[in-house]
């Protein structure tokens, strides 16, 4: 029970600070919020939620393949560092280029019902798929994913909820936070960065110690 909590806890922590930097899908979320009222802007995180969700399995079935030969685990974990030192590379870029005169503008969207709006948005995030699956391949180097059926559907259920969580933050304090936003995705990005050092660090760790 105790790794089950655990893997909760730190799937939903990841895909949560993973989602607060401004972007197309909770700018979105707060777009939609404004223009259609918060239930929309609700909705619409269920959207982005739901393809995370898709994202976080497709994930956790190409982690789970390539695991299953034990040969292969060292090479998991050179791409676990890889993965984990351009995002962190990515993540510090972005906020050393958000400046406080950057705008923050909501991104143009066709009409569409604001469930399947979220969906699809999210699906054009290709960064979702290799973040899960580093992120699965470090839990599974730590011990406490295992590649059980419940171990799948905690980290598929939280990775949705924790993603989802952050759009709810956008769709009903979004007013609240406008004028830092510059400040805060500076913050966000810089957090994210280090997040991606850290996850380096005890990788590269684990691969060579």
């Amino acid at each position: 029970m105790q790794q089950l909590l655990l893997l909760f806890a730190a799937t939903f922590s990841a895909a949560f600070v993973a989602s607060l930097p401004p972007g197309l899908l909770n700018m979105n979320a707060a777009k939609t919020s404004v223009e259609k009222g918060k239930k929309n802007g609700v909705t619409f995180g269920l959207g982005v939620g739901f393809t995370v969700m898709i994202q976080a399995y497709l994930a956790v079935r190409i982690s789970k393949l390539l695991s299953q030969n034990p040969e292969i685990i060292a090479i998991l974990m050179q791409i676990a560092l890889v993965i984990f030192g351009v995002l962190a590379i990515f993540f510090f870029v972005k906020g050393k280029k958000q400046t406080a005169t950057d705008a923050i503008e909501f991104t143009e969207g066709k009409k569409r019902g604001s469930f399947s709006k979220g969906a699809f948005l999210a699906a054009l995030n290709l960064l979702t798929i290799p973040y899960y699956a580093g992120i699965n391949t470090f839990f599974h180097g730590q011990g406490f994913m295992n590649y059980t059926v419940i171990d799948e559907v905690i980290f598929i259920i939280s990775a949705g909820l924790g993603t989802f969580l952050g759009m709810y933050v956008y769709v009903f304090y979004f007013d609240k936070m406008e004028q830092r936003t510059n400040r805060f995705s500076k913050n966000a990005n810089y957090i994210l960065s280090g997040l991606m050092v850290l996850l380096f660090v005890i990788t590269l760790f684990r691969l060579y110690f």
